[in-house]
């Protein structure tokens, strides 16, 4: 038995070994947040935050229903840019779900935000707070030499109107992608990564890593009264991993080594909760990756991929949960393409 379960598992480690780069994502394309009222979520971003609107449609139908597994779905989506990252703002019009759970942590596995670069912290942080936004950070917190990997790095955490966590972050020389220190009149740059609450680095990498083929490039263990007033979390001790594709935002793991992790992504949320962030990633072969996901014994949303027509573009799309239940939209764009659905 021994020996068979031994031929087992290295028949499973080559499979994993010969996976193609066209199985890879190549781009982490966006992030897409589920919002309570379309308008309020809108003033908020293009008005408080400089987003750039730049679509706007509704879905609904067999399809939509079967990618999101909501009965009855009819949603509007609203794509908005920020440099050159966009996101995408949904409202469910017909089957609204759940707010987010009241006194959410940063260290809960729910959490995720967005990471929005300036140029000049004291001018974005007093800007949002004569808007009177919500405060997560007390105030912008600048991590100490202790911490050599993000010394110098500025960061605040504040809410959008439903209670999503959002970012502002600065790098000083030699932090950060390079672009972040080209010459810009811009206050807002651009999106750097988003990040998420995960209950084991080690899981994340084999599934981010492993699976899907984004590259880990590089960690850092953050703690001080810096950390834990950015995150709002007392004593706060984390792991914090930053991956990344060939093209697109960061991928960034949040582990709690202390207090751990708050409270467990919940097994019910629905795609219409608040909570339900997607980050879409393309992928090339999205079958095939598809096959290769249920080696992994991943929680899937949608069975199987399906076409989806967004904005003149057809996709073929599929949703699946990350170890702690954080939802991944891998999408292939087959515009122009024959293909079965």
């Amino acid at each position: 038995m021994k020996f068979l379960l031994r031929i087992f598992s290295l028949l499973t480690a080559v499979i994993f070994s010969q996976k193609t780069e066209a199985q890879f994502v190549k781009k982490v394309e966006s992030m897409t947040i589920v919002v309570s009222e379309m308008q309020q979520a809108l003033n908020f971003y293009t008005q408080i935050l400089p987003f750039e609107k730049i679509s706007d449609y509704e879905l609904t139908g067999d399809s939509v229903e079967l990618l999101e597994n909501v009965f009855g779905c009819h949603i509007r989506k609203v794509g908005l840019q920020l440099g050159n990252e966009k996101i995408f703002l949904v409202d469910y019009l017909s089957t609204g779900g759940k707010a987010v759970p009241e006194n959410s942590k940063s260290n809960d596995l729910w959490f995720q935000h967005l990471a929005l670069v300036v140029s000049d912290m004291d001018k974005a942080y007093g800007m949002l707070h004569q808007q009177s936004v919500t405060h997560v950070s007390n105030l912008p917190q600048t991590l100490p030499a202790s911490i050599p990997a993000a010394a110098g790095i500025t960061a605040f955490y504040f809410e959008d109107p439903d209670h999503h966590i959002l970012e502002l972050i600065h790098y000083p020389p030699g932090k950060g992608d390079p672009k972040w220190q080209e010459k810009s009149d811009k206050l807002f740059l651009g999106i750097d990564h988003t990040a998420i609450g995960v209950s084991s680095t080690d899981a994340s990498l084999k599934f981010y890593s492993g699976l899907l083929g984004l590259q880990l490039k590089g960690e850092s263990f953050n703690s001080g009264k810096e950390q834990a007033h950015l995150n709002n979390v007392k004593n706060a001790s984390l792991h914090i991993s930053g991956l990344r594709a060939e093209n697109g935002p960061g991928v960034e793991f949040l582990q709690y080594l202390f207090p751990g992790p708050g409270g467990l992504y919940p097994a019910d949320v629905s795609g219409n909760d608040l909570i339900a962030w997607q980050t879409c990633l393309r992928v090339d072969h999205i079958d095939q990756l598809w096959e290769q996901a249920k080696l992994y014994a991943c929680r899937f949303v949608t069975q199987r991929p399906v076409l989806i027509t967004e904005n003149n573009k057809t996709f073929k799309q599929g949703i699946l949960r990350d170890p702690d239940g954080h939802l991944l939209l891998l999408q292939e764009n087959i515009t122009g393409k024959t293909v079965s659905n």
